[in-house]
Protein backbone atom coordinates (compact mmCIF):
# COMPACT_ATOMS: atom_id res chain seq x y z
CA UNK A 1 0.00 0.00 0.00
CA UNK A 2 2.01 3.43 -1.03
CA UNK A 3 -0.79 5.79 0.42
CA UNK A 4 -3.40 5.91 3.30
CA UNK A 5 -6.21 8.31 3.70
CA UNK A 6 -6.71 10.00 7.39
CA UNK A 7 -10.08 11.34 8.80
CA UNK A 8 -8.34 14.82 8.98
CA UNK A 9 -5.10 17.10 9.44
CA UNK A 10 -4.39 18.47 13.36
CA UNK A 11 -7.92 19.34 13.29
CA UNK A 12 -10.87 18.77 11.83
CA UNK A 13 -10.78 21.90 9.48
CA UNK A 14 -7.55 20.42 7.70
CA UNK A 15 -8.85 18.10 5.31
CA UNK A 16 -7.69 16.50 2.82
CA UNK A 17 -5.97 14.23 4.97
CA UNK A 18 -3.45 11.32 4.02
CA UNK A 19 0.00 9.45 4.42
CA UNK A 20 1.86 8.20 1.11
CA UNK A 21 4.95 7.12 -0.34
CA UNK A 22 6.82 8.58 -3.36
CA UNK A 23 8.25 5.35 -3.95
CA UNK A 24 7.99 1.82 -2.18
CA UNK A 25 5.10 0.63 0.61
CA UNK A 26 4.33 2.40 3.51
CA UNK A 27 5.78 0.46 6.31
CA UNK A 28 3.31 0.20 8.57
CA UNK A 29 -0.26 -1.73 8.46
CA UNK A 30 -3.29 -1.15 11.10
CA UNK A 31 -4.59 -4.14 12.20
CA UNK A 32 -7.25 -1.77 13.92
CA UNK A 33 -8.77 1.45 14.22
CA UNK A 34 -8.37 4.50 12.14
CA UNK A 35 -5.38 6.05 13.43
CA UNK A 36 -5.17 9.70 12.41
CA UNK A 37 -2.61 12.24 11.60
CA UNK A 38 -1.40 13.32 14.89
CA UNK A 39 -1.65 9.63 15.92
CA UNK A 40 0.97 8.75 12.92
CA UNK A 41 3.26 11.94 13.90
CA UNK A 42 3.41 10.10 17.55
CA UNK A 43 3.24 6.63 15.89
CA UNK A 44 6.92 7.57 14.02
CA UNK A 45 8.78 9.47 16.58
CA UNK A 46 7.94 7.20 19.43
CA UNK A 47 8.90 3.94 17.17
CA UNK A 48 12.02 5.42 16.40
CA UNK A 49 12.66 6.47 20.18
CA UNK A 50 12.20 2.85 21.20
CA UNK A 51 14.01 1.35 18.34
CA UNK A 52 17.16 3.54 19.40
CA UNK A 53 16.74 2.81 22.72
CA UNK A 54 16.63 -0.79 22.17
CA UNK A 55 19.45 -0.81 20.33
CA UNK A 56 21.99 1.85 22.82
CA UNK A 57 21.20 -0.42 25.83
CA UNK A 58 19.97 -3.91 24.40
CA UNK A 59 16.80 -3.48 27.01
CA UNK A 60 13.03 -3.91 25.61
CA UNK A 61 12.18 -0.47 25.40
CA UNK A 62 8.51 1.86 25.90
CA UNK A 63 7.42 4.87 24.70
CA UNK A 64 4.18 7.25 25.85
CA UNK A 65 3.53 10.05 23.60
CA UNK A 66 1.56 13.14 23.95
CA UNK A 67 1.47 15.93 21.12
CA UNK A 68 4.39 14.64 19.16
CA UNK A 69 6.85 14.17 22.52
CA UNK A 70 7.15 11.70 25.11
CA UNK A 71 5.85 11.84 28.34
CA UNK A 72 7.66 8.76 29.43
CA UNK A 73 10.37 6.23 27.97
CA UNK A 74 11.76 3.81 29.69
CA UNK A 75 13.67 0.50 29.24
CA UNK A 76 12.54 -2.90 30.77
CA UNK A 77 13.93 -3.11 34.39
CA UNK A 78 12.42 -4.59 37.68
CA UNK A 79 10.60 -2.37 39.50
CA UNK A 80 10.36 -2.28 42.75
CA UNK A 81 7.16 -2.92 45.12
CA UNK A 82 6.93 0.82 45.17
CA UNK A 83 6.74 1.78 41.78
CA UNK A 84 4.63 -1.04 40.84
CA UNK A 85 2.57 0.24 43.46
CA UNK A 86 2.50 4.32 42.42
CA UNK A 87 2.29 2.73 38.54
CA UNK A 88 -0.81 1.10 39.18
CA UNK A 89 0.33 -2.48 38.24
CA UNK A 90 1.18 -4.33 41.53
CA UNK A 91 -1.48 -6.61 40.61
CA UNK A 92 -0.34 -7.23 37.26
CA UNK A 93 1.92 -9.75 35.81
CA UNK A 94 4.72 -7.91 34.17
CA UNK A 95 7.01 -9.09 31.15
CA UNK A 96 9.85 -6.99 30.49
CA UNK A 97 8.01 -5.11 27.85
CA UNK A 98 4.83 -4.53 30.30
CA UNK A 99 7.61 -3.41 32.90
CA UNK A 100 9.12 -0.87 30.16
CA UNK A 101 5.66 0.33 29.29
CA UNK A 102 4.61 0.53 32.88
CA UNK A 103 7.48 2.89 33.81
CA UNK A 104 7.07 4.94 30.67
CA UNK A 105 3.64 5.78 31.66
CA UNK A 106 3.96 5.99 34.80
CA UNK A 107 6.54 8.44 35.07
CA UNK A 108 4.11 11.05 34.17
CA UNK A 109 0.58 9.71 34.12
CA UNK A 110 -1.34 12.86 34.20
CA UNK A 111 0.53 13.85 30.44
CA UNK A 112 0.21 10.15 29.46
CA UNK A 113 -3.86 10.49 29.65
CA UNK A 114 -5.12 9.60 26.35
CA UNK A 115 -1.22 8.47 25.08
CA UNK A 116 -0.07 7.07 22.04
CA UNK A 117 2.23 3.75 23.13
CA UNK A 118 5.54 2.51 21.24
CA UNK A 119 7.42 -0.51 21.86
CA UNK A 120 10.60 -1.72 20.54
CA UNK A 121 9.54 -5.64 20.60
CA UNK A 122 6.46 -7.97 20.40
CA UNK A 123 3.15 -6.39 22.15
CA UNK A 124 2.41 -9.37 24.37
CA UNK A 125 -0.78 -10.74 26.16
CA UNK A 126 0.75 -8.99 29.35
CA UNK A 127 0.99 -5.38 28.15
CA UNK A 128 -2.04 -5.78 26.42
CA UNK A 129 -3.74 -6.51 29.52
CA UNK A 130 -1.81 -3.33 31.03
CA UNK A 131 -2.40 -1.16 28.47
CA UNK A 132 -6.82 -2.34 28.39
CA UNK A 133 -7.68 -0.57 31.38
CA UNK A 134 -5.88 2.32 30.61
CA UNK A 135 -6.77 4.95 28.52
CA UNK A 136 -4.75 5.50 25.00
CA UNK A 137 -5.26 6.55 21.53
CA UNK A 138 -3.49 3.25 20.36
CA UNK A 139 -0.41 1.44 20.15
CA UNK A 140 2.70 1.04 17.40
CA UNK A 141 4.80 -2.19 17.65
CA UNK A 142 6.54 -4.55 15.23
CA UNK A 143 4.83 -7.27 16.39
CA UNK A 144 1.40 -8.51 18.52
CA UNK A 145 1.16 -12.39 19.57
CA UNK A 146 -2.43 -13.29 19.05
CA UNK A 147 -3.79 -12.95 22.48
CA UNK A 148 -2.40 -9.42 22.91
CA UNK A 149 -4.86 -8.37 19.39
CA UNK A 150 -7.69 -10.41 20.94
CA UNK A 151 -7.05 -8.26 24.14
CA UNK A 152 -6.76 -4.71 22.32
CA UNK A 153 -8.94 -4.98 19.93
CA UNK A 154 -11.48 -4.93 22.32
CA UNK A 155 -10.73 -1.24 23.63
CA UNK A 156 -12.58 1.73 23.08
CA UNK A 157 -15.37 -0.08 22.01
CA UNK A 158 -13.49 -1.89 19.19
CA UNK A 159 -12.11 1.32 17.48
CA UNK A 160 -8.47 1.21 19.45
CA UNK A 161 -5.52 1.94 16.64
CA UNK A 162 -3.18 -0.37 16.78
CA UNK A 163 -0.14 -0.14 14.10
CA UNK A 164 2.27 -2.80 13.13
CA UNK A 165 5.61 -1.72 11.68
CA UNK A 166 8.52 -3.03 9.90
CA UNK A 167 11.50 -3.09 11.91
CA UNK A 168 13.36 -3.40 8.89
CA UNK A 169 12.72 -0.16 7.30
CA UNK A 170 14.93 2.54 6.42
CA UNK A 171 13.82 5.68 5.47
CA UNK A 172 15.55 7.40 2.78
CA UNK A 173 18.62 10.02 4.00
CA UNK A 174 16.56 13.07 3.32
CA UNK A 175 13.85 14.05 4.34
CA UNK A 176 11.29 16.93 3.70
CA UNK A 177 8.70 19.00 4.84
CA UNK A 178 6.34 21.65 3.53
CA UNK A 179 5.54 25.06 5.37
CA UNK A 180 3.17 28.25 4.77
CA UNK A 181 3.92 25.88 0.66
CA UNK A 182 7.36 26.21 1.17
CA UNK A 183 9.56 22.88 1.13
CA UNK A 184 12.11 22.30 3.26
CA UNK A 185 14.62 19.51 3.12
CA UNK A 186 17.49 18.30 5.29
CA UNK A 187 19.58 15.36 5.99
CA UNK A 188 17.39 12.91 8.37
CA UNK A 189 19.11 12.77 11.83
CA UNK A 190 20.98 9.79 11.88
CA UNK A 191 23.30 10.19 15.29
CA UNK A 192 24.06 7.26 17.08
CA UNK A 193 24.30 8.21 20.19
CA UNK A 194 26.01 5.35 22.49
CA UNK A 195 28.43 5.49 25.68
CA UNK A 196 31.42 6.63 24.07
CA UNK A 197 29.66 10.24 22.92
CA UNK A 198 29.58 10.47 27.28
CA UNK A 199 33.23 9.04 27.90
CA UNK A 200 35.22 11.31 25.20
CA UNK A 201 34.68 14.74 27.15
CA UNK A 202 33.80 14.93 30.96
CA UNK A 203 34.66 18.55 31.86
CA UNK A 204 34.21 18.08 35.95
CA UNK A 205 36.49 17.47 38.93
CA UNK A 206 34.69 14.45 38.86
CA UNK A 207 34.88 11.77 36.17
CA UNK A 208 32.66 9.12 37.76
CA UNK A 209 29.59 7.52 35.56
CA UNK A 210 28.31 4.87 37.01
CA UNK A 211 26.90 1.98 34.81
CA UNK A 212 23.45 3.00 35.69
CA UNK A 213 23.90 6.75 35.08
CA UNK A 214 25.82 5.78 31.58
CA UNK A 215 21.97 4.05 30.83
CA UNK A 216 19.93 6.81 32.45
CA UNK A 217 21.86 9.42 30.61
CA UNK A 218 21.27 7.43 27.39
CA UNK A 219 17.74 7.18 27.86
CA UNK A 220 17.53 11.03 28.79
CA UNK A 221 19.42 11.85 25.37
CA UNK A 222 17.19 9.28 23.28
CA UNK A 223 14.25 10.57 24.71
CA UNK A 224 15.54 14.30 23.96
CA UNK A 225 16.32 13.29 20.25
CA UNK A 226 12.72 12.88 19.52
CA UNK A 227 11.19 15.38 21.98
CA UNK A 228 9.96 18.94 20.64
CA UNK A 229 12.41 21.74 21.22
CA UNK A 230 13.68 23.30 23.89
CA UNK A 231 13.61 20.09 26.07
CA UNK A 232 15.38 18.72 29.43
CA UNK A 233 15.19 15.30 30.63
CA UNK A 234 15.95 13.67 33.89
CA UNK A 235 16.23 9.91 34.32
CA UNK A 236 16.76 7.60 37.14
CA UNK A 237 16.40 3.76 37.02
CA UNK A 238 16.25 3.07 33.66
CA UNK A 239 13.26 5.71 32.77
CA UNK A 240 12.87 9.43 31.98
CA UNK A 241 11.25 10.59 35.00
CA UNK A 242 10.89 14.29 33.95
CA UNK A 243 10.23 15.33 30.30
CA UNK A 244 10.55 19.41 29.69
CA UNK A 245 9.24 20.13 26.20
CA UNK A 246 9.10 22.83 23.98
CA UNK A 247 9.75 25.64 26.17
CA UNK A 248 11.57 28.80 24.79
CA UNK A 249 13.67 29.39 27.24
CA UNK A 250 16.42 26.81 28.65
CA UNK A 251 15.89 27.64 32.64
CA UNK A 252 12.12 26.47 31.88
CA UNK A 253 12.81 23.29 30.83
CA UNK A 254 14.42 22.49 33.41
CA UNK A 255 12.29 23.64 36.25
CA UNK A 256 9.60 21.91 34.46
CA UNK A 257 11.27 18.77 34.16
CA UNK A 258 13.01 19.31 37.36
CA UNK A 259 8.86 19.53 38.78
CA UNK A 260 7.92 16.64 37.02
CA UNK A 261 10.89 14.70 38.60
CA UNK A 262 9.97 15.99 41.79
CA UNK A 263 5.67 14.79 41.72
CA UNK A 264 7.49 11.64 40.19
CA UNK A 265 9.58 11.04 43.74
CA UNK A 266 7.21 12.84 45.69
CA UNK A 267 4.55 10.36 44.49
CA UNK A 268 6.80 7.32 46.81
CA UNK A 269 6.55 9.06 49.95
CA UNK A 270 4.70 7.27 52.44
CA UNK A 271 1.71 9.22 53.06
CA UNK A 272 1.03 9.05 49.23
CA UNK A 273 0.94 5.78 48.94
CA UNK A 274 -1.12 5.17 51.94
CA UNK A 275 -3.43 7.47 50.95
CA UNK A 276 -7.44 6.30 52.06
CA UNK A 277 -9.05 6.22 48.57
CA UNK A 278 -12.63 5.12 48.33
CA UNK A 279 -13.52 1.92 46.77
CA UNK A 280 -13.67 1.73 42.93
CA UNK A 281 -11.97 5.12 42.48
CA UNK A 282 -11.05 5.92 38.47
CA UNK A 283 -7.52 5.62 37.93
CA UNK A 284 -7.63 9.45 36.34
CA UNK A 285 -9.55 10.64 39.12
CA UNK A 286 -6.43 9.09 41.47
CA UNK A 287 -4.19 10.47 39.54
CA UNK A 288 -5.96 14.01 39.07
CA UNK A 289 -6.25 13.79 43.20
CA UNK A 290 -2.80 12.39 43.77
CA UNK A 291 -1.15 15.50 41.81
CA UNK A 292 -3.64 18.07 43.69
CA UNK A 293 -2.89 16.13 47.10
CA UNK A 294 1.04 16.75 46.32
CA UNK A 295 0.22 20.60 45.47
CA UNK A 296 0.96 23.53 47.77
CA UNK A 297 -3.17 24.23 47.05
CA UNK A 298 -3.92 20.96 48.33
CA UNK A 299 -6.36 22.12 51.32
CA UNK A 300 -8.27 24.63 49.36
CA UNK A 301 -9.19 22.59 46.56
CA UNK A 302 -9.69 19.56 48.30
CA UNK A 303 -12.44 21.38 50.65
CA UNK A 304 -15.13 20.27 52.96
CA UNK A 305 -17.54 18.38 50.68
CA UNK A 306 -14.98 17.83 47.63
CA UNK A 307 -12.50 15.42 49.68
CA UNK A 308 -15.19 13.12 50.70
CA UNK A 309 -16.00 12.60 46.48
CA UNK A 310 -12.04 10.61 46.42
CA UNK A 311 -11.63 9.79 50.57
CA UNK A 312 -12.83 7.59 52.94
CA UNK A 313 -11.12 9.71 54.93
CA UNK A 314 -9.50 13.34 54.67
CA UNK A 315 -6.25 12.55 54.81
CA UNK A 316 -3.89 14.91 56.59
CA UNK A 317 -1.65 17.06 54.45
CA UNK A 318 1.69 17.08 53.12
CA UNK A 319 3.18 19.82 54.11
CA UNK A 320 6.25 21.94 52.51
CA UNK A 321 8.25 21.02 55.20
CA UNK A 322 8.31 17.32 54.46
CA UNK A 323 8.07 17.51 51.22
CA UNK A 324 11.47 19.53 51.43
CA UNK A 325 12.60 16.95 53.75
CA UNK A 326 11.79 14.18 51.13
CA UNK A 327 13.15 15.36 48.31
CA UNK A 328 16.29 16.04 50.41
CA UNK A 329 16.68 12.87 50.01
CA UNK A 330 16.78 12.45 45.89
CA UNK A 331 19.33 11.69 44.22
CA UNK A 332 21.31 9.51 41.56
CA UNK A 333 19.44 11.29 38.97
CA UNK A 334 21.00 12.02 35.72
CA UNK A 335 19.93 14.93 33.16
CA UNK A 336 20.21 15.08 29.42
CA UNK A 337 19.64 19.01 27.79
CA UNK A 338 19.04 19.39 23.70
CA UNK A 339 21.75 22.41 23.98
CA UNK A 340 23.84 23.81 25.96
CA UNK A 341 23.43 25.21 29.23
CA UNK A 342 23.81 29.12 29.13
CA UNK A 343 24.12 29.82 32.63
CA UNK A 344 24.48 27.96 36.22
CA UNK A 345 20.91 28.38 36.93
CA UNK A 346 19.72 25.32 35.53
CA UNK A 347 22.29 23.12 37.69
CA UNK A 348 21.28 25.44 40.52
CA UNK A 349 18.22 23.94 39.70
CA UNK A 350 18.91 20.06 38.70
CA UNK A 351 20.40 20.17 42.21
CA UNK A 352 17.33 20.36 43.87
CA UNK A 353 16.05 17.67 42.09
CA UNK A 354 18.63 14.69 42.93
CA UNK A 355 20.60 15.36 39.59
CA UNK A 356 24.09 14.11 39.91
CA UNK A 357 25.11 13.21 36.40
CA UNK A 358 24.39 15.91 33.50
CA UNK A 359 25.30 15.19 29.79
CA UNK A 360 25.03 18.52 27.42
CA UNK A 361 26.57 19.38 24.30
CA UNK A 362 28.20 22.69 25.78
CA UNK A 363 29.77 25.55 23.48
CA UNK A 364 28.23 28.29 25.90
CA UNK A 365 30.34 31.54 26.60
CA UNK A 366 29.90 30.49 29.68
CA UNK A 367 30.64 27.05 30.06
CA UNK A 368 33.13 27.87 32.71
CA UNK A 369 30.20 29.25 35.16
CA UNK A 370 28.28 26.21 34.12
CA UNK A 371 31.16 23.77 34.83
CA UNK A 372 32.25 25.07 38.57
CA UNK A 373 28.63 25.05 39.67
CA UNK A 374 28.96 21.23 39.09
CA UNK A 375 32.34 20.67 40.43
CA UNK A 376 30.26 23.05 43.61
CA UNK A 377 28.10 20.01 43.85
CA UNK A 378 30.58 17.23 43.17
CA UNK A 379 28.47 16.28 40.06
CA UNK A 380 30.10 14.79 36.87
CA UNK A 381 28.87 16.48 33.45
CA UNK A 382 29.95 14.91 30.04
CA UNK A 383 30.30 17.50 27.12
CA UNK A 384 28.95 15.61 24.09
CA UNK A 385 29.04 18.22 21.29
CA UNK A 386 26.03 17.27 19.72
CA UNK A 387 22.83 19.22 19.44
CA UNK A 388 19.42 17.29 19.74
CA UNK A 389 17.27 20.42 18.27
CA UNK A 390 14.11 18.34 17.28
CA UNK A 391 11.31 20.66 15.59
Amino acid sequence: MKELALKYGCNPNQKPSRIYMNEGELPVEVLNGKPGYINFLDAFNSWQLVRELKAATGLPSAASFKHVSPAGAAVATELSDTLKKIYFVDDLELSPIASAYAAARGADRMSSYGDWVALSDTCDVQTAKLLQREVSDGIIAPDYTEEALEVLKTKRRGTYNIVKIDPNYVPAPIEHKDVFGVTFEQGRNELKIDEAMLMQNIVTENKELTEEAKRDLLIALITLKYTQSNSVCYAKGGQAIGVGAGQQSRIHCTRLAGNKADIWFLRQHPKVLNLPFVDNIRRPDRDNTIDVYISDDYEDVLADGVWEQFFKTKPEPLTREEKKEWLATFSGVSLGSDAFFPFGDNIERAKRSGVQYVAQPGGSIRDDNVIDTCNKYGMTMSFTGIRLFHH
